[in-house]
């Protein structure tokens, strides 16, 4: 795992082995800033990071230059090995909480430019991260969703979907919050 941009661009992170997750691939990832380069201007936004697992996503945006990262993770490990991360590479923008994901949408009240979910493959109710999101109107205008799935979930019928991109087994659905609502 690396970080694939911005001031950071090329630093190696090792994860510890015991870690329950399975990090976005640098393929799937290189894909997908692709595309984010031309859609925001990272300086700018605010992100959250729903199971943010390694913290790999945080760690990029935050590379990026992202104003404020949430890291949001259950498993404590994850987030002691983001907050150590962070914490050596003097990456002050990342914000770090342990929190069930399902829970944490339903009662935040802040709002994202950019919102990232990377949940489990395997979770039943992965849709229901789009139904909070959007029921809840945390995003902001023209704020984005991103879910990455795998090729077994299709999200493509839901409201504000933009396009799905397929990087191996990787897949990201994107979502927006337009101003025609």
């Amino acid at each position: 795992m690396r970080i694939i941009g911005g001031i950071y661009k090329g630093k190696q992170l090792f994860a510890p082995k015991n870690l329950p997750v399975r990090p976005t691939t640098d393929f799937a990832k290189e894909g997908l800033f692709n595309i984010l380069n031309n859609k925001i201007d990272f300086d700018e936004i605010t992100v959250l990071d729903l199971f943010c697992g390694t913290g790999n996503i945080s760690l990029e945006f935050a590379s990026r230059g992202a104003q404020k990262i949430y890291a949001i993770d259950k498993h404590t490990p994850c987030l002691n090995f983001v907050k150590d991360t962070a914490k050596a590479l003097k990456l002050n923008s990342i914000f770090i909480e342990r929190a069930d994901v399902f829970k944490y949408l339903e009662k935040t009240h802040s709002t994202f430019d950019l919102i990232f979910a990377d949940p489990p493959y395997e979770l039943e109710n992965i849709a229901n991260i789009h139904k909070l999101v959007f029921s809840r109107n945390l995003l902001n205008l023209e704020g984005i969703l991103i879910i990455e799935h795998g090729k077994q979930t299709d999200l493509s019928a839901k409201k504000n979907y933009l396009e799905t991109r397929k990087y191996g087994n990787v897949h990201f659905s994107f979502f927006t919050q337009s101003s025609e609502e």
